[in-house]
């Protein structure tokens, strides 16, 4: 059983080490976008409409929210072990 615990404790701290990887990178990029949109047009005043770099950090924004859950809120293995710790406590 430990040798079970070990390993579901490697897997969760390996989801948040990708996780934390990821976040930085999605900075990072969408930094040097941001970058690339305000030297070619932004600065100019050409463009007043959304911002290109939007539609990136939007649609990989929302990947990293589902990755961030699956890191930090728990699998639904993890949720289901703690309503059964709960109601075995219970009884």
């Amino acid at each position: 059983m430990d040798e079970q615990r070990d390993e579901q404790l490697w897997q969760k701290a390996k989801k948040r080490a990708d996780f934390q990887r990821s976040l930085a990178a999605y900075f990072v990029v969408n930094a040097f976008l941001w970058l690339i949109w305000w030297f070619t047009a932004g600065s100019r005043g050409y463009n007043r409409e959304t911002p290109w770099p939007i539609w990136s950090m939007l649609g990989w924004g929302i990947g990293l929210l589902f990755q961030y859950l699956n890191a930090y809120g728990g699998s639904k293995k993890d949720l289901v072990e703690k309503e059964y710790e709960k109601l075995k406590n219970k009884s």
